[in-house]
C-alpha cells in the first residue's frame, strides 16, 4: 500500500507542476475596482471564516475588511463576508456561531480534531456533489494530485476536506545568540545537557554586557514550548513509535517535563511564562537583548525576516544569531516536525444555501493567480514579473505593511509549489540585501540539518493522523487541559511546583487518563499503526517529497 500512496503524493514535488508564471497570471488589478468584474448585485454572497491573530497593521482596516479583502471581492466571481476567528479560540468561535445559527458558509480551519468534531456532528457537508456540478480548478488539482482526496476523505469514504500542496520544509527553528557564545566561550549545544549548561550562563554571566542580572537563557512559551516538545520526540496527541509500535508518550514527556522543571526552579527562564500565552513577551524579550536561546516559526522566511531578524538587529545591531539542529535528549534525537506537504484546511457547512457560490470561492482561493497576489502582491505596486521570470519584489516595505499580516490565513487554500521555484519560501529573499542573505542561509542550513535516519514526533505530522471514532475523539479532546504535552495542566504543575514531581505527574497523569477511557485510544492507535498505518503519509514519505523539491531546487 505504501507504494500506492507514494504514486499519489509524490508527483506533487515534480518543480512547475502546474503552469509556470505567465503573463495571463501578473495581471493583477490590484485592490483597484475591475470594471469587468460581476456587480456586488450580481453575485451570491457567502460567509468564510479567517483566522483573527491581533495583528493587522492600523492602516490596513481590520482583518475582515482591508485591501486583501477588498481585492478578493473585486476580482472573484463571488462576493464573500470574512468572518474572524481568533486563532487561540477558533473552537469556541465556531462552536458559538453555530449555536447561534450563523455557521459560516466556508470554514477556514487547521486543526483536525475541530473539523473531525464537526464532521462526526454531521455539522459540515460532503463536498463530491459540489466539485463534480460546479468546480474547475479544484477539480483539475484532484485529478492531478489523487493524494489530496485521500487525505480530505472522512473515515465514512466521504470527501469532506479541501486542501492544498505544501513546500515541504521544516517547521520551526531553533535559534541562538552566536554573539554570546563566542563571549562567553561556549559551544553550540548538541545535548540538553549542554543546553542546560548554556542556558546557566546565559543567565548568570551577563552575556549582553551592561553589567545588570536581566537575561534568561532560554524561553519556554509559545514556539519555543513546542519546539522542546519536539525535541523531546512528542507533540499532541502524544503518541510515539517504540520498538515498531504506536504508543503513549508517557516517557518522553516526564523527560520533557524534568527538564522544563530544572529550568524554571534555577531561574535560567521567565518565571511568568505561564501567563504568556501565545509566546508574545518571550520573542519581545528576546528581540531586546534579554533572551539568548529562542525558537521561532521558519517556514516562511519572508516573515522571519521581517517580524523577528530585522527587530533584533535594529534594536541590537551587534547581535550575531545563528539556527541550530535540535540537540539530543535522554529520549533520543529527533528532526524538527515539517509543515504538512498535503493539508486540509477548508470545510463547508451542512446548512449552506450557496454550494456553487462556495464552489467558485474555493476555486478562486486555489488558483495560481491567488497565490503570485498572496505572495508577491498586486502587479506593478508590490512586484514586477518579466515574462518567463519569477516575479520580483519591487516595494517591499509596503508587502509587509499590506500583505505580511495575512498572508498564510487568506492562503489557506493557495498551493505554494504549482509554480515551480518562483513560490519556494527562500525564493523572495534578496540576496543583495545582506541581512536578507543572512535569514536565506540559516532557512537553508535549518534544512540541511535533517538527518533522514532519525524520527520526528510521533509518527507523521499530526494532521496526518486518522480520524479517531467520535466516541474516542471525545475522550481525547475531553483529557486534553489535563494530559496534553503542551498544555496538560499535571505537567504544569510538575514544571512550578517544588514537591510535585514529574514521575509523581505522570502516575496522575496515567490515572487520569486511564479513567477517562484513554486505554481505547491507546488500543485504536496501535492497531492502526500496527495494521493500516501505510494508509496515511508517514514519515519517511515526507522525508522523501522533502528530497524530491531539494533536488528540483538543485539542492
Amino acid at each position: 500500500m505504501l507504494h500506492e500512496l507514494k504514486r499519489a503524493a509524490l508527483p506533487l514535488l515534480a518543480a512547475g507542476a502546474l503552469a509556470a508564471v505567465t503573463a495571463s497570471c501578473s495581471a493583477s488589478p490590484g485592490y483597484t475596482r475591475n470594471e469587468n468584474a460581476p456587480q456586488a448585485s450580481e453575485r451570491e454572497q457567502i460567509t468564510v471564516t479567517v483566522y483573527d491573530r491581533g495583528n493587522v497593521p492600523s492602516s490596513e482596516g481590520t482583518i475582515e475588511n482591508n485591501k486583501i479583502t477588498k481585492w478578493i471581492n473585486e476580482t472573484a466571481d463571488v462576493e464573500a463576508r470574512f468572518v474572524a476567528v481568533p486563532r487561540s479560540q477558533a473552537e469556541q468561535k465556531l462552536n458559538a456561531l453555530f449555536a447561534s445559527g450563523e455557521g459560516p458558509d466556508l470554514m477556514m480551519e487547521y486543526a483536525p480534531q475541530i473539523k473531525n468534531t464537526l464532521i462526526d456532528r454531521k455539522m459540515v457537508r460532503p463536498i463530491d456533489d459540489m466539485i463534480e456540478r460546479y468546480s474547475t480548478t479544484y477539480k483539475q488539482l484532484l485529478a492531478k494530485y489523487p493524494a489530496l482526496r485521500k487525505a480530505g476523505t472522512g473515515s465514512d469514504g466521504k470527501l469532506y476536506q479541501f486542501g492544498r500542496i505544501n513546500e515541504t520544509i521544516p517547521t520551526r527553528g531553533f535559534f541562538i545568540r552566536a554573539d554570546w557564545l563566542k563571549k562567553l566561550h561556549l559551544a553550540v549545544p548538541t545535548t540538553t545537557e549542554e543546553l542546560y549548561e548554556v542556558a546557566k550562563a546565559f543567565t548568570e554571566q551577563d552575556p549582553d554586557g551592561n553589567g545588570i542580572n536581566d537575561t534568561y537563557g532560554i524561553a519556554l512559551s509559545g514556539s519555543s514550548g513546542y519546539v522542546l516538545s519536539e525535541m523531546f520526540g512528542v507533540t499532541y496527541p502524544n503518541f510515539v513509535v517504540q520498538d515498531g509500535e504506536l504508543v503513549h508518550g508517557w516517557d518522553h514527556i516526564e523527560a520533557l517535563t524534568a527538564f522544563k522543571r530544572k529550568l524554571y526552579s534555577e531561574g535560567l527562564v521567565d518565571p511568568n511564562f505561564l501567563s504568556d500565552k501565545n509566546g508574545a513577551r518571550a520573542k519581545k524579550d528576546f528581540l531586546n537583548n534579554r533572551i539568548g536561546m529562542f525558537m521561532d516559526q521558519f517556514n516562511v522566511p519572508m516573515t522571519f525576516y521581517t517580524d523577528t531578524y530585522v527587530p533584533l538587529k535594529r534594536n541590537v545591531p551587534s547581535a550575531e544569531l545563528a539556527v541550530i539542529p535540535y540537540p539530543a535528549t535522554p529520549v533520543g534525537r529527533f528532526n524538527s516536525i515539517f509543515v504538512n506537504p498535503i493539508q486540509m484546511t477548508a470545510v463547508v457547512n451542512a446548512e449552506t444555501k450557496h454550494p456553487e457560490a462556495v464552489m467558485k470561492y474555493v476555486d478562486f482561493a486555489s488558483s495560481e493567480k491567488f497565490m503570485k497576489t498572496m505572495y508577491y502582491g498586486f502587479e506593478g505596486v508590490h512586484s514586477k514579473t518579466e515574462p518567463g521570470k519569477c516575479p520580483v519584489m519591487t516595494d517591499l516595505g509596503k508587502w509587509m505593511t499590506e500583505f505580511n499580516y495575512a498572508i498564510g490565513d487568506f492562503a489557506m487554500l493557495a498551493s505554494p509549489i504549482l509554480a515551480g521555484n518562483c513560490y519556494y519560501a527562500a525564493e523572495k529573499l534578496d540576496s543583495r540585501d545582506p541581512l536578507q542573505q543572512d535569514v536565506k542561509n540559516m532557512f537553508e542550513l535549518n534544512s540541511a540539518y535533517v538527518d533522514f535516519s532519525l524520527p520526528i514526533a510521533g509518527p507523521t505530522n499530526s494532521e496526518q493522523l486518522p480520524q479517531l471514532p467520535k466516541e474516542l475523539q471525545t475522550i481525547l479532546t475531553g483529557t486534553r487541559n489535563q494530559v496534553d504535552v503542551d498544555a496538560g495542566d499535571i505537567w504544569i504543575k510538575a514544571i512550578v511546583t517544588p514537591d510535585y514531581t514529574p514521575e509523581q505527574a505522570k502516575r496522575d497523569a496515567i490515572a487520569a487518563w486511564e479513567k477517562a477511557g484513554g486505554k481505547q485510544v491507546d488500543d485504536w492507535y496501535r492497531n492502526f499503526y500496527a495494521h493500516d498505518r501505510h494508509s496515511i503519509i508517514l514519515t519517511q514519505d515526507i522525508y522523501e517529497m522533502f528530497k524530491e523539491q531539494r533536488a528540483a531546487q538543485g539542492k
